[in-house]
């Protein structure tokens, strides 16, 4: 049995720790909230995020950071990306030994274009970081809180700790878990298609039909592996559960977030607006603008990205984005694949 603490009470952080529940072991969920944890401790229910689900009794609910961690071994940081340093910097002085951290966020941070693992890294003193794992796929909390069949990816630079996390999630009944050791092509393929996401929503919020997602999916892989694959990711893993999978789950489901709010978007809502009434973090919006960094540094074309970063924040109209997507040069569809092929053989 493990010992884990899950950081973030929202839908996802919340869906893992049934997961672990179902597997035996000993759980705490924090949040900064003390009405939420209340309502998870007495009702065994979080409403808010995970409506008509009941918890498992196993999981008990934190507010104070340090209470949530003491003696644990293991700690799941399910924050937004945009909280993960402050929460890690908290948490910092309550260490006492050295653990364990798996991170499910996707995205990017901004300016410093760091990933979420060189995050933890920088923050997390060396003599109390065991290592780093990210969990990472397609994955619907409203899906797995029901115990729905869903697969994903446990990757790490240390293959131990990987499987270590595979054994902790896995569950033969609806959570299965493979290793992967391209932790910089899971983290990017889970960040970046939530851009793709979020220009799925524009299209369908357009009226454009099935053809134009195709295409926006099939495209927005392209892009995602060209800048992942120069930044030294295999190739390969964006064929994967955290590349394709990821992509067309997040692309096409309502259960998306960044979908609905491309949605909203597409037809006719302000950002500021869109974002208010979602309730929850878009990680998208925030990657756009790392991702549309990251692009520049690294002399990547990302059209698809450049279209949604100039919808997001320099006020272009969706529709005048997707004209200039089509009228683009006329290209090879497999230039991409050999760019990239030529790329990963150095």
């Amino acid at each position: 049995m493990g010992r884990c603490t899950v950081l973030g009470a929202g839908s996802w952080g919340t869906a893992l720790a049934i997961v672990l529940a179902d597997n035996g072991h000993e759980v705490r969920l924090w949040g900064h909230r003390a009405d939420q944890i209340e309502e998870i401790n007495e009702k065994h229910t979080n409403d808010k995020y995970l409506p008509g689900i009941q918890l498992p009794d196993a999981i008990c609910g934190y507010y104070q950071l340090d209470k949530a961690i003491e003696g644990m071994d293991i700690i799941i940081l399910a924050v937004p990306t945009g909280a993960i340093r402050e929460v890690l910097q908290k948490m910092v002085p309550f260490l006492t030994k050295r653990v364990l951290i798996c991170h499910v966020s996707k995205g990017i941070e901004p300016n410093t274009l760091k990933r979420i693992s060189e995050m933890i890294i920088e923050e997390i003193p060396e003599q109390f970081l065991e290592d780093v794992v990210v969990l990472s796929g397609p994955s619907h909390a409203e899906e797995v809180s029901k115990r729905l069949p869903t697969t994903v990816t446990a990757s790490s630079t240390n293959i131990l700790a990987a499987e270590k996390i595979q054994e902790l999630f896995n569950n033969q009944n609806y959570f299965r878990v493979y290793t992967n050791p391209d932790v910089i092509g899971v983290e990017l393929g889970g960040a970046l298609k939530n851009i793709i996401a979020l220009g799925a929503g524009i299209s369908d919020g357009l009226g454009y039909g099935d053809n134009a997602k195709a295409a926006l999916i099939t495209r927005g892989l392209a892009e995602i592996a060209r800048l992942g694959t120069k930044m030294g990711a295999n190739p390969l893993t964006f064929a994967g559960l955290t590349g394709i999978g990821d992509l067309v789950v997040t692309c096409t489901s309502v259960h998306s977030r960044n979908w609905r709010a491309g949605n909203l978007l597409g037809k006719g809502h302000k950002l500021d607006e869109v974002l208010k009434n979602m309730g929850m973090v878009v990680e998208g919006v925030r990657t756009t603008k790392a991702a549309y960094q990251l692009a520049k540094r690294e002399n990547i074309e990302m059209p698809i990205t450049n279209a949604i970063y100039n919808i997001l924040f320099n006020n272009f109209p969706p529709k005048h984005a997707v004209e200039g997507l089509m009228g683009r040069n006329k290209r090879q569809e497999l230039e991409d694949l050999y760019l990239i092929s030529k790329q990963s053989n150095g």
